[in-house]
């Protein structure tokens, strides 16, 4: 692919900066739209299970291509769909590497750290790791933001908003509760609310919290028998 992996862009600061914040949020959507195709229109499904910014190809548009299928798996609906471990460090949920079940889940909460990743321009895990602290939750959404890009303007921000209120859907700590890849593709196509204050005058915990934009407990759940 002519611009190589995500992972590449994000490590040069210079082809970083080009990476602007529509076409981040742009990369963010082909994602969902990818995993979404490939968890609901594939039949069998397919479960990628290696979701990472190594597996996210840019082509000279930075449009993203998910690849590496090496480690793919179709979903059997009628076996246990029992393996072992796999997957890139760092990007494998705890709560679902226990079990050694694979399910579409493996990859809804692969894209979530991916997805803010590409938000923040690094990997996201010291974030994560915090966010149970005091300190996390008087933390400003625009302070995690890359640094490297300037601030976006009111309507880039709704769109920044609504990404890291998805991607922290997907990164709940309940597996249950994180959103179906057809509804978080569905939702990237949605006319967004504007956003009541400026996104600098919003709070992480808001983003991770707010209900408007995320998918609710009850909806989740039902979505999640469905698939």
């Amino acid at each position: 692919m002519e611009r190589a992996s995500l992972s590449c862009i994000l490590s040069n600061d210079v082809e970083a900066a080009e990476l602007d914040w529509t076409k981040r949020l742009n990369i963010i959507k082909g994602i969902a739209h990818a995993l979404s195709y490939m968890h609901h229109e594939c039949l069998p499904l397919i479960i990628h299970r290696d979701i990472s910014r190594n597996n996210i190809l840019l082509n000279s548009k930075l449009e993203a291509f998910v690849s590496d299928f090496g480690i793919a798996r179709i979903l059997d609906l009628d076996s246990s769909n029992q393996t072992l471990v796999v997957g890139t460090y760092g990007y494998i949920a705890q709560e679902l590497a226990y079990t050694m079940v694979v399910t579409e889940k493996c990859d809804v909460y692969s894209f979530g750290m991916v997805a803010l990743e590409i938000l923040m321009g690094k990997h996201p895990g010291e974030l994560l790791t915090s966010l149970s602290t005091l300190s996390s939750q008087i933390l400003m959404l625009k302070e995690i933001l890359d640094p490297r890009l300037p601030p976006p303007n009111r309507l880039i921000a709704q769109d920044i908003f609504f990404a890291a209120s998805i991607a922290f859907a997907c990164l709940r700590t309940k597996p249950r509760s994180w959103p179906t890849m057809k509804l978080v593709s569905r939702e990237c196509l949605s006319g967004k609310k504007p956003l009541a204050i400026p996104l600098h005058a919003i709070s992480l915990w808001e983003s991770k919290n707010q209900e408007s934009y995320m998918i609710g407990e009850s909806e989740t759940q039902s979505c999640s028998a469905c698939c």
